[in-house]
């Protein structure tokens, strides 16, 4: 069975998000923070061997007071990030276990997740190495040059729109952090690995899938929940998974 280590990004300045409290990752979705949705969806799994969140070194001591029970339950690792998320993402993939063959990156701001999206990105990423969940495009895209007129109508066919979990062997993806070109700074972990030549799969994820960038995010969120597939409980639920004692 492949074993997978998870990094989760909670390490963004949630400058959109707004709110002098919260950044978006640790904020309140239903009376539990937006990060332990995925959190607890990942750790249900006997093939997960390993969970890292990453947050800002500046979030450290506030994290640890609001999580600390649920990172000592859960056996979670925390690691301080970087300037950047794919620096942040580069010291989580330093700290991931040796008993793990495949790391699997996710964003701590999408609490939506349902278990069949991971279960087949997860299976994808195992054959080929490297695999994303993704949405086509069906809006009509424009462009615009100075953010006040459309400049042209561009082509929506083909494009995708790119989500998390993105799942990669984890040889290939320290040898794509290794080869970094450092005038090129990435958006996400799938740029790196495409800039190596290596094909990147994709699996058709959901709209449902959201990422919470303002608190408006937050309602839209709720409703996700409510849509989801039902979950599947092969495994005991953490003892920490439904209070708010500790948050």
């Amino acid at each position: 069975m492949a074993r997978f280590s998870v990094i989760i990004a909670a390490a963004g300045r949630s400058t959109r998000f707004r709110d002098p409290f919260y950044k978006k990752p640790f904020a309140l979705l239903n009376q539990k923070a937006v990060w332990l949705y995925s959190a607890e969806k990942f750790l249900g799994r006997k093939d997960v061997g390993q969970l890292i969140v990453v947050i800002a070194p500046e979030d450290r001591e506030d994290f640890m007071s609001r999580f600390g029970a649920n990172v000592a339950v859960m056996g979670i690792d925390v690691v301080l990030g970087g300037e950047e998320r794919f620096h942040s993402i580069e010291r989580g993939l330093a700290k991931v276990s040796s008993d793990c063959d495949f790391v699997v990156i996710h964003d701590g701001a999408r609490p939506c997740l349902a278990e069949e999206w991971i279960e087949d990105v997860l299976a994808v990423g195992v054959d080929s190495k490297a695999a994303i969940l993704a949405t086509p495009i069906t809006s009509t895209i424009k462009h615009s040059e100075d953010g006040k007129s459309v400049t042209k109508t561009v082509s929506r066919e083909k494009l995708w729109l790119a989500q998390t979990p993105q799942v990669y062997a984890k040889a290939l993806l320290q040898e794509a952090f290794a080869k970094r070109d450092p005038t090129l700074p990435p958006t996400d972990e799938a740029q790196l690995v495409e800039a190596l030549g290596h094909p990147v799969r994709i699996v058709q994820g959901s709209p449902l899938n959201v990422k919470i960038t303002t608190k408006a995010d937050l309602s839209l969120a709720a409703a996700c929940l409510k849509a989801l597939p039902a979950p599947k409980f092969d495994a005991p639920l953490h003892p920490f998974s439904d209070d708010h004692l500790w948050r």
